[in-house]
């Protein structure tokens, strides 16, 4: 080993961006994640869990190049047989590709699917936002019906307010399909290029390969530059015309109130039509806006990534990261988490060596408890289940290991009973 390497320090730490999900942050995670698949489960979806990395041509194709997932924030590897992957970034494309690989186009149509789990970008870490962080999505494949696009708000929104949040708002936008989209790209491009002296540099270069890309700019100037730019709406063909008016009218009847917003055309290149955010009006830093959640339709990326034929979509994902760190956020418990009711305390060798038969007396009758097998000490137990305000202890010594009972110590008023093994479950219920 040579002496440079001799000397070098292991970090420690995780790497930049990505953080432990520990004790409490993880259950609030856990629980976010179960009442969302609670409310997506009632609305008609189904669950799928795609691989964490995907052949990188999945995202370069489908999410587009000249957007700043693919072009800046992925982080990609070539394996040792040559294969050039990707950790996935998103959640839709990876959906598209099972969709195909597993013929579900043979299926009643639409497939509504959620999922779930983490996902990497290469990002400026700061407040809220990580290099590994998670999502959750819905998403309805296979109908082009309006009425597709508002299942999936409406479940958005339900999640998010099973949740906590309750100043919501939704910007959405339509920026056509590719009937009508061809001209309004014409159009904007040509006012880009009357204002091309101040636009800043990476959105000349978005210029020459995805002008809408532009209307998402966070450069000053462009957003100055943006205020004026035509809107896509006006340039929409009658059938989108219709079905993004459709939209509209569903919202309306659910009472979900909506903001249009000329320049919302989201990240991602693969969408069509409708696209939407929402946003929480006062979940950010100093009580500003902040968006939880974003999606829209997809109608041509099945193509893209290999169908034969066009297959229409929409869907949205939430950002989860942002809703566990809200002070409105719920802390949903997860239902594995039973806060225990009775401490169990075990003293002597003949008794810890027949301890965990009566822990798994209680386990086989779901009631959860608390212990410290590794105690030797008395004082040191009950020291512990004081300190968690358990409400009751069982006391397992060596006297109780021979007659095959237990002390039951209610630990309020310290009265106590001994109860045979056989009889614990019985006599335990009647404390409820």
């Amino acid at each position: 080993m040579s002496k440079e390497n001799k000397n070098k320090i292991l970090s420690v730490s995780s790497p930049k961006g990505m953080r432990d999900l520990l004790n409490e942050e993880y259950y609030a995670f856990q629980g976010f994640f179960e009442k969302a698949q609670e409310v997506a489960v009632y609305y008609g979806f189904k669950p799928l869990e795609t691989p964490m990395l995907e052949n990188e041509e999945i995202f370069t194709t489908g999410v587009g190049v000249g957007t700043d997932i693919v072009d800046k924030e992925m982080y990609t590897l070539k394996t040792k047989g040559g294969d050039h992957l990707a950790l996935r970034p998103e959640h839709t494309a990876p959906l598209i590709r099972a969709y195909i690989e597993h013929g579900m186009q043979t299926m009643p149509q639409p497939v509504m699917l959620y999922h779930s789990g983490p996902v990497f970008r290469h990002d400026k870490p700061q407040r809220g936002r990580y290099r590994q962080f998670w999502q959750f999505d819905c998403d309805s494949v296979g109908s082009e019906k309006s009425i597709m696009d508002a299942v999936v708000i409406k479940t958005c929104i339900s999640i998010l307010e099973e949740a906590g949040a309750q100043n919501l708002s939704i910007d959405i936008n339509s920026i056509g399909d590719k009937e009508c989209r061809n001209g309004y790209i014409k159009e904007l491009t040509s006012y880009y290029r009357k204002n091309i002296s101040n636009l800043p540099l990476v959105d000349r270069e978005r210029l020459k390969t995805n002008p809408l890309r532009i209307l998402d700019s966070k450069e000053e100037k462009t957003v100055e530059i943006n205020k004026n730019a035509p809107d896509s709406v006006s340039f929409l063909c009658p059938s989108c015309k219709k079905h993004f008016k459709e939209v509209l009218e569903y919202l309306e009847e659910m009472g979900i109130q909506y903001n249009l917003n000329k320049n919302l055309v989201r990240g991602l290149s693969y969408y069509t039509r409708t696209v939407f955010e929402i946003i929480e009006q006062t979940g950010g830093e100093n009580g500003s806006p902040l968006t939880l959640a974003g999606g829209g339709r997809y109608d041509y990326l099945a193509r893209q990534l290999g169908s034969k034929k066009d297959v229409p979509a929409v869907g949205f994902s939430i950002g989860v990261d942002r809703i566990v760190a809200s002070p409105w956020y719920k802390k949903l418990a997860p239902r594995i988490l039973k806060k225990p009711k009775i401490y169990f305390i075990q003293l002597g060798a003949e008794a810890k060596l027949k301890s965990l038969n009566v822990i798994e007396i209680l386990r086989k009758a779901h009631i959860p408890i608390a212990q410290s097998l590794s105690k030797d000490s008395l004082g040191s137990q009950l020291a512990i289940a004081e300190k968690l305000a358990i409400p009751y202890a069982l006391i397992f010594g060596v006297k109780e290991a021979l007659d095959n009972s237990v002390i039951v110590r209610d630990m309020s008023n310290r009265s106590q009973d001994t109860v045979k093994l056989n009889k614990l479950l019985e006599y335990l219920k009647e404390l409820k």
